[in-house]
Formats: C-alpha cells, sequence, structure tokens
C-alpha cells in the first residue's frame, strides 16, 4: 500500500516540514506501515498502534535530538523507530543482524536513553533535565510513560524529586490506555486543557502567587480552591501536591489538540505533566478488543488478524508451571499465587480464574512482589512468586534481605532464565545462577526437561526455606508430564551415561545438546540438577574417574553454577582439569536462539571445539 507522505520521511526534520492539515494523513500511513511490517516480523503491537499520533506530536513540536525523548519500557518506541531514519531497517525488527524492539543508544542518536525494563523514564529525564541546567543549554526532557509503569515506586521516587525543582526543563507525559475516552474528555475538556497550558495562564498564575505570598490567608484560600476546581475536572490534584503543573486528560488521538498542547507547554518553566488518554490497538479491530493478547505478536494475516501459529510438539516451560501451580494449589489451600504485572507472559491465567481469592497481581512492583510474599510467609502461607529472571534482578534486596536472611518458605518460579532471542539483553536471564547461589538459604535448582521442571517445582515449593526454580523461554523436548506432585531429593545429581577421560557436568536445558556431544566425544553425562547445594559426591566421584570436566549451562561463566563446582573442588584439594561453558562476559543481543547459543558455543558444535581446543589435541575424541 503506498505510503506517499512517510516515503518522504527520513528524519524528523522531514516531518517538520509538514504543514499540520498533513500529520493526520501521516498517521494513518504510519499506522498502516506498521501493520503490514508487524504482520510479517512480529513484535510488540498494540502499544505501538497506541502511540502513533502522539509521536508524531512530539518529533513535530520538539527538537529532536537535541530535546530528549525518554521511552519508559520502550515497547511502544516503533513509530518513533520509523521516524528517525530506521523504516527500512523494520523488516529485520528483533532479529539477528537487525534493529532492536526496544530504544539502544548506540543504534541511533534519536535513542536517548537505552530501556527495557519499566519505570525508568521519569528518573532519566530528570537526569537529563538537570544536566541541561547544569551545563546551561536550553534543551527539554520528556519522559513518556505509561499507566503500568506508573505503579511502580521508582517512578514515584522520581516524580517527588522532580516537583522539589522549579528551574528545570523537564515534561512528563502520562500515556494512560486503561481507560477509556469518556465524555469529560472531549471538547469541554480540550478547551479547558488549551486554556491552562497557555503562556497567559501561566504568566497570571505565577504572578497570582507573588502577590498572594504577602497575604497567606488568601493564598492558601486560592491555592485550595484551585485544587478543588482541577479536581473536579481532571484527575491532577496528586501530580500538583508533588510539585507539578498538571495539564490534562486530553484525547491522545486528537492530534490538533495535542499539537497545540505541546506547543503550549514547550514554554512553560519547571516541571510539567500532560495526561492523554490513548487506545492500545488503535486502527486494528482485533487488538481493540484484546490488547493483551495483541501486546506482542507472532506473524499474522493482516486482514483478519489472525495469528499464524508455530508448530510446536511440546507445551512451553511457562505452560508447564502454569499446570503444575493449579494443581498444587487444589492440592494446597496455602498456596498464594504472586506476579508483578506479568500474568500472561508468566502463565498464571488460568490460575487467576480457578484461584481468584489467592491471585495477586501488584502491578509493575517487583520489590514489593517478594516483600508481600515475605510478609504472607510469616503468617503461614506458601507463596509462589512468578517472575522473570531480569525483573527478579530489580528485587535483589527484598530477596535478600526479607526473604533469606529469615529463611522464609518461598518459592521463586524464575521464567525465561538464559537467553531470550528477539527480546535482547534487557530481557535475558543471564545471571540469576550466579546471583542466586551467592545467598545463603538459598535452593536453587535447573530442570533439564519439562516433567523435572514439574518436579522441582514440588520440591521447592514443599522445601522449608526459599527456593528458586529457573527455566527458560520456550518449549520443552517432548517428555512426558507425570501428572503426580513428585519431589525430587535435594541435592541429588543424576548419572545420565557413563564415558571416558571427560564428563560434561550440566545445568539445565543443555543436557540435550551435551548428550549429543558426548556420542562423539565419548564422554559422561551428568545431570547435575541442583546449583545449590551441589551433589559434592557426585562431583568428587566424576573428578576421580575422569581427566577432565567440563561444566555447561546457559548462565554467564563469571560466578555461575561452573565457579561452584571449581570452588567445590578447590575445598576438597582435588586438582582435576576443568573447563567452564557458558555464557561470556558481555551482553548479547537480540536474535534467533538457537543462533545466539551457537555463536556463544553453546551448540553440539561448540561444545565439541571448546573441548577439543582446550585439550590442544583430539586423541579424546572417540572416532580417532
Amino acid at each position: 500500500m503506498a505510503q506517499p507522505l512517510l516515503e518522504q520521511i527520513q528524519t524528523p526534520d522531514d516531518l517538520r516540514s509538514l504543514s499540520e492539515p498533513q500529520l493526520p494523513q501521516l498517521a494513518e500511513e504510519l499506522r498502516e506501515f506498521l501493520v503490514e511490517t508487524l504482520s510479517r516480523t512480529g513484535g510488540h503491537f498494540a502499544s505501538n498502534l497506541g502511540v502513533v499520533e502522539l509521536t508524531i506530536a512530539l518529533h513535530y513540536i520538539f527538537n529532536t535530538p537535541e530535546d530528549r525523548l525518554v521511552w519508559d519500557v520502550g515497547h511502544q518506541s516503533y513509530p518513533h523507530k520509523i521516524l528517525t531514519g530506521r523504516r527500512d531497517q523494520m523488516s529485520n525488527l528483533r532479529q539477528s543482524g537487525g534493529i532492536s524492539g526496544f530504544p539502544k543508544r548506540s543504534e541511533s542518536i534519536y535513542d536517548s536513553f537505552g530501556v527495557g525494563h519499566s519505570s525508568t523514564s521519569i528518573g532519566a529525564a530528570l537526569g537529563m533535565a538537570i544536566a541541561n541546567r547544569q551545563l546551561k543549554l536550553e534543551r527539554k526532557a520528556i519522559a513518556i510513560i505509561g499507566d503500568g509503569a506508573m505503579t511502580a515506586g521508582m517512578a514515584f521516587e522520581a516524580l517527588n524529586h522532580a516537583g522539589d525543582i522549579e528551574d528545570i526543563n523537564l515534561l512528563v507525559i502520562l500515556n494512560d490506555n486503561d481507560m477509556s475516552i469518556s465524555p469529560n474528555v472531549g471538547g469541554l475538556s480540550n478547551y479547558l486543557v488549551k486554556v491552562l497550558s497557555s503562556q497567559f495562564y501561566s504568566s497570571v498564575r505565577e504572578g497570582s502567587k507573588q502577590i498572594l505570598k504577602r497575604m497567606p490567608t488568601i493564598r492558601e484560600l486560592a491555592k485550595r480552591t484551585e485544587e478543588h476546581m482541577k479536581g473536579m475536572m481532571a484527575p491532577g490534584t496528586l501530580f500538583e501536591e508533588l510539585g507539578f503543573n498538571y495539564i490534562g486528560p486530553i484525547d491522545g488521538h486528537d492530534l490538533p489538540t495535542l499539537l497545540s498542547t505541546l506547543k503550549n507547554m514547550r514554554a512553560l518553566e519547571g516541571p510539567q505533566f500532560l495526561h492523554i488518554i490513548t487506545q492500545k490497538g488503535k486502527g486494528f479491530p482485533s487488538a481493540e478488543d484484546n490488547p493483551c493478547v495483541y501486546h506482542g505478536v507472532t506473524a499474522f494475516d493482516p486482514k483478519t488478524g489472525k495469528m499464524i501459529a508455530k508448530k510446536t510438539v511440546a507445551p512451553t516451560y511457562t505452560k508447564i508451571f502454569s499446570n503444575w501451580l493449579c494443581d498444587m494449589a487444589t492440592d494446597d489451600e496455602h498456596l498464594i499465587g504472586i506476579t508483578p504485572a506479568m500474568r500472561e507472559g508468566s502463565g498464571l491465567v488460568d490460575f487467576s480464574k480457578l484461584f481468584p481469592d489467592r491471585y495477586i497481581d501488584v502491578g509493575i512492583a517487583e520489590q514489593h512482589s517478594v516483600t508481600l510474599a515475605a510478609g504472607l510467609a510469616c503468617e503461614g502461607l506458601k507463596p509462589v512468586v512468578a517472575i522473570y529472571s531480569s525483573f527478579l534482578q530489580r528485587a535483589y534486596d527484598q530477596l535478600i534481605h526479607d526473604v533469606a536472611l529469615q529463611n522464609l518458605s518461598i518459592l521463586f518460579a524464575i521464567d525465561r532464565g538464559g537467553l531470550v532471542g528477539a527480546d535482547g539483553p534487557t530481557h535475558s536471564g543471564c545471571f540469576d545462577l550466579s546471583y542466586l547461589r551467592c545467598v545463603p538459604n538459598m535452593l536453587v535448582m535447573t530442570p533439564a526437561d519439562e516433567n523435572e521442571c514439574r518436579q522441582m517445582l514440588s520440591t521447592g515449593f514443599k522445601h522449608d526455606g526459599p527456593s528458586a526454580v529457573r527455566y527458560p523461554r520456550g518449549c520443552g523436548i517432548g517428555i512426558p508430564v507425570e501428572s503426580k506432585l513428585t519431589t525430587l531429593p535435594i541435592g541429588k545429581a543424576k548419572l545420565c551415561s557413563q564415558g571416558d577421560k571427560i564428563a560434561l557436568l550440566v545445568f539445565g536445558t543443555l543436557l540435550t545438546v551435551a548428550k549429543e556431544a558426548a556420542k562423539q566425544l565419548n564422554a559422561t553425562v551428568v545431570n547435575m540438577r541442583f546449583v545449590k547445594p551441589l551433589d559434592t559426591d557426585m562431583i568428587l566421584q566424576m573428578a576421580q574417574q575422569h581427566e577432565l570436566l567440563v561444566t555447561i549451562e546457559e548462565n554467564v561463566v563469571m560466578g555461575g553454577a561452573g565457579s561452584a563446582i571449581n570452588e567445590s573442588l578447590h575445598v576438597h584439594k582435588n586438582s582435576t582439569q576443568v573447563l567452564n561453558l557458558g555464557l561470556p562476559d558481555n551482553f548479547i543481543d537480540h536474535g534467533d536462539t538457537a543462533t545466539l547459543l551457537a555463536q556463544c558455543g553453546l551448540d553440539v558444535n561448540g561444545i565439541i571445539t571448546s573441548i577439543t581446543n582446550y585439550l590442544g589435541e583430539t586423541s579424546l575424541l572417540k572416532n580417532t
């Protein structure tokens, strides 16, 4: 489909050369392009359709990249990427060698702050605004944050700080897409917004403050009257109390109102807050009706919206957890399921429907989710915190201080362990084995397959103390999953096959790859299962019987499970050679997971090559 205006735009300067009456057509073309592109590549969908007009208005009114746009989370940044010279690269979005699905400083000068996790935009933009003041620069810093990300304490910490600084050029835009555009966000509301954001109103408001300072009683009455009037018209009292000049709410799809409001607010001094109402999935009926389903999409039919299902032969690990959670909740009424705003992603949809009174979604507040679980555990309940590996990093202090230090019985079901493919380094769970195993009282498990995942979840749940089961994104290998809620003996590894001279000690789902490599190496294979506590007896037995131990894990080598084996051998004064294989000491870019693992030397050929290179000769290979 032809997009004549969009095709003219390589930079925001090209956008700013258009007339305002042309912008609605540009919005339509941009939305068409998003649907066409994402129907082939997949990616974040509904959120991007919802910010088309806002993105156009921001780049039209502000002098980007001199003025800084900071997108929160960043899964709504595709229109921004398209308007800043990356339209032709969208066909390789989130693929190896292609552009990221999130803002990335190394990718473009228009990406002023790299993101992936939520609620960082206000703090980052505030830092930029303070830096601009220090450097005596007139540029603006604009944070664009969604209503979901606004639930995190970090966002309010930044708001509280910013509101106390009067001489900064900071604009916070709340993109509120969780509520419909109600009747009050119409002509009258938009008119009031234009008045409240105008230079005249601002001057009168500030001048009145100076006069009323000499008459404290009248000044307080005027302040209360203004707050009361604005409170009736808009939900802005909270932000005013925090020190912001609140404007809104306005229709975030009404370009003329957006443009005039942003133009007015650009001229105002001090911390400003603009509240807009948008609709996720705007312009695509299927996404409008089901924004959660169309939050992140695979390839789909752009005419019908029907997604093209990938053929799978086994359930995902997330589904294994989901089934286990419902089964265990049926078996034990003390189970409480907790998620920090990841009901769908972490597999709690069925649980939330079957056990609504035992399901807690705390919003995007990972720290709170862990301390909440600690409080529940103190009273005898048995919390299960379902959380992504990279998101648990945000609650590390709570994990140590509130849970482990008190030795509370909480199970952490850690999804997205290891590499996560297209989402890239902001979402990869590359560090969890390292940061978990160093914490006293923690039980840390890494399943090799679906059935073992279910068994470990039961083991951790019934364990007296904190426990973690760390499993990857994606499907299992097709191992039958037993229905019973059986447990495993804690700290016991499993000998899978016996070989000669070389022993592969494997943590997690790379066991399948290791077994294939072992056939060519004539190597012993051990499924270690437990990162903490280690099966010391098995390690020493393997060291006694073999010339080389090779540890394999989908975690950074530094401080990982392999390091734990090194430490164990050192304690026992065993000098057997050890080769640690895992993820390197650098961030792994986005792309196909299998390809990325191969690049890290964690496929069959990579494991064999690393071992033979380490030995310096191939005499240990079976076929030589």
